[in-house]
């Protein structure tokens, strides 16, 4: 199981940073290679460069009265989440079909759903004593 992750190229997990403007204060953000390129993806997808995803994100997540503390890590589980919605044929990876566009309420919905089940799922198969599924 393990080779799949590890067998990856280590450039996935190479930190690089950058920098860039929000609301007109100079910043720097860290990640690895592999959560920049989700990001550019995204970013593609709604027609925006990365530096404008971000800043629109920073943003929209003010707005809604997130804090941000940690905006790195909000970052990185806004591309988990736009890696998971592609598992869960809720997004095509090649389509050009822009975020801004889906119906947000409706998504959110069906994927709280999803994780209740998910849970559920995973609860009923805890390994018992001696490492076994129920």
């Amino acid at each position: 199981m393990c080779q799949l992750f590890i067998g990856s190229d280590p450039e996935n997990w190479t930190p690089r940073t950058k920098s860039l403007r929000i609301d007109g204060v100079a910043t720097s953000i860290r990640m690895e290679n592999f959560f920049w390129d989700v990001l550019d993806e995204i970013a593609i997808r709604d027609a925006m460069t990365t530096n404008q995803l971000i800043t629109r994100l920073y943003f929209e997540a003010i707005d809604a009265g997130h804090d941000l503390g940690n905006f790195t890590s909000f970052l990185r589980v806004c591309a988990g989440r736009y890696l998971s919605l592609i598992a869960d044929d809720e997004l095509a990876r090649d389509s050009n079909e822009a975020l801004a566009g889906l119906d947000a309420p409706a998504l959110l919905d069906r994927e709280k759903h999803r994780a209740r089940s998910r849970a559920d799922r995973l609860r009923r198969n805890q390994p018992r004593e001696g490492g076994r599924l129920n």
